[in-house]
């Protein structure tokens, strides 16, 4: 096992100290649900569509722009009807939102070669950070807090088990062009904890107990577990290409927003679709 020096040590007392106080926030606003729920999945899109596009370039008024539609996704979530995530203007109003994206490009100033990958990473935040987040508000609205706090517990005990069981007993890369720390046994390590975590969690609150058998819990947290390092992976390919090692500072000992909930954004859509096979 290799030592945990100074640096190492650090870290892990700021990552402890920020989950201490985020996830009872979380499931605070989870709890209560609703707009004041929406409203912070809109924020936590904003922020995180904010740093995406940040480490490709400046802001500008048409990243702007951007920014606020990918906030703006989870609130829309909120009008669902019927089995439908978003209310039926919902795709209207996103290619509304889009034809009104390129021409702000059009009268910006700039290299028009460069318009094309900046739109790209415009729309690129529009469904990585607002469509796949606006699922934890439809999951809540139509299925119930429990679901949400199922997502947190399925990513959070996988993340927190792969990192001591990687340190502990890592010896083997899961990964090593994109993200080289990542060990096959710090994945089997996040796969228990997804796994015991969703059945402590199906335990604790009886009304996802009662829509939820045993194996299905397992069936649900299996897939969170594969899900949750792929959202991991995917977003280190997307620094990797802007050439940053973290997606910004905001959260002390984790990075930016998008380093704390990239598993997160693959884990809940899977959650959301399995709950919409199982209820009735």
């Amino acid at each position: 096992m290799p030592p945990w020096d100074e640096n190492r040590k650090r870290n892990l007392a700021l990552r402890a100290a920020s989950g201490l106080v985020l996830f009872p926030l979380a499931v605070w606003f989870t709890v209560l649900g609703g707009l004041p729920f929406a409203l912070l999945v809109s924020l936590a899109a904003a922020l995180s569509a904010a740093e995406l596009v940040i480490m490709f370039g400046a802001i500008g008024l048409a990243g702007g722009y951007g920014i606020a539609v990918a906030g703006l996704l989870p609130v829309a979530a909120l009008f669902g009807s019927g089995e439908s995530l978003f209310p039926e203007w919902g795709a209207p109003a996103l290619a509304a939102a889009a034809v009104l994206l390129l021409v702000l490009f059009l009268f910006r100033r700039g290299p028009p070669e460069a318009a094309s990958r900046q739109v790209g990473v415009i729309a690129l935040s529009w469904l990585y950070c607002g469509l796949l987040l606006a699922t934890a508000v439809g999951l809540r609205e139509r299925f119930g807090f429990g679901w949400v706090i199922l997502v947190y517990v399925i990513t959070w005990a996988n993340d927190t088990f792969a990192y001591f069981a990687g340190h502990a007993f890592g010896r083997h890369k899961l990964f090593e062009r994109i993200s080289p720390k990542k060990t096959w046994e710090g994945f089997a390590g996040g796969a228990v904890g997804s796994l015991a975590g969703a059945l402590v969690t199906r335990a604790l609150l009886p009304d996802l107990g009662a829509a939820l058998g045993v194996w299905p819990t397992l069936a649900v947290a299996a897939g969170g577990a594969v899900l949750g390092p792929l959202g991991d992976l995917a977003e280190s390919l997307v620094k990797r290409g802007a050439g940053v090692k973290d997606s910004g500072r905001l959260i002390p000992g984790h990075g930016g927003l998008l380093d704390r909930i990239d598993a997160l954004l693959f884990v809940a859509p899977w959650v959301y679709l399995f709950a919409a096979l199982v209820s009735p």
